[in-house]
């Protein structure tokens, strides 16, 4: 399949920016893509007319507004698609299935389905927080980074599982199991939104049916992401 080389090139700019929080100068850019530093000038003025990287004042190149336009534009879409295996989720596992993002340094709830046939479920509302190193969802996102020094121990526990497994952190009695969703290149950190999927019930989940099913979900989510 041919591709077309310019935009090729306008796409790879946006993915190396995007890991570059502070800024990349144009001379580094122009070695990140093997151009010539006048290629990379014209690259970087096409992104800049249309928002998508911005000039700080000591000239380096950062991510700009349209970024986040096209994202929340994805948005809508991504929950409209997620919806009906989040709910798949919750029947097979009879309990609360959640999509967290990270927020700062707290983890938010953004998605929520509960069991159909289940009388009391643990209420997890959109739009509640807590902070990234408490409770399975937010673990489960830390153990997408790299590995830091002096990182929580549920941390590598589940970089190492896959999943988290977290009981009564965020609510006496709660069990709470989620897994990362890992996003394409150039959305992490400093792109768009680092998410989990996961499940919380009081007491009484079966952690390894519920263990695969997140993380089946979590797949078919992250495919949903790059389709």
């Amino acid at each position: 399949m041919s591709t077309l080389q310019t935009l090729d090139r306008g796409l790879r700019a946006l993915e190396v920016i995007s890991h570059s929080p502070r800024g990349i100068s144009v001379a580094e850019l122009a070695k990140e893509l093997d151009v010539h530093r006048a290629i990379c000038y014209r690259i970087v003025a096409t992104l800049e007319d249309h928002l998508l990287v911005a000039r700080t004042e000591d000239g380096r190149v950062r991510l700009a507004v349209g970024v986040a336009v096209l994202a929340s534009r994805f948005e809508p879409q991504l929950h409209l698609d997620a919806r009906p295996l989040l709910q798949a989720l919750a029947n097979e596992t009879h309990a609360t299935a959640f999509v967290s993002a990270a927020e700062g340094q707290d983890c938010v709830a953004v998605q929520v389905a509960e069991p159909d046939d289940q009388l009391l479920t643990v209420g997890y509302r959109v739009g509640s927080r807590h902070p990234l190193d408490k409770g399975a969802a937010g673990i489960a996102i830390l153990a997408l980074r790299p590995e830091e020094p002096g990182e929580p121990e549920a941390v590598r526990i589940a970089r190492r599982d896959g999943y988290s497994l977290t009981r009564g952190e965020l609510e006496r009695g709660a069990v709470g199991l989620a897994a990362g969703i890992r996003v394409p290149a150039g959305l992490g950190p400093g792109g768009a939104v680092e998410r989990s999927v996961g499940v919380v019930a009081i007491e009484g989940l079966d952690t390894d049916l519920a263990a695969r099913a997140v993380l089946r979900t979590a797949r078919q989510l992250e495919r949903l992401l790059t389709a």
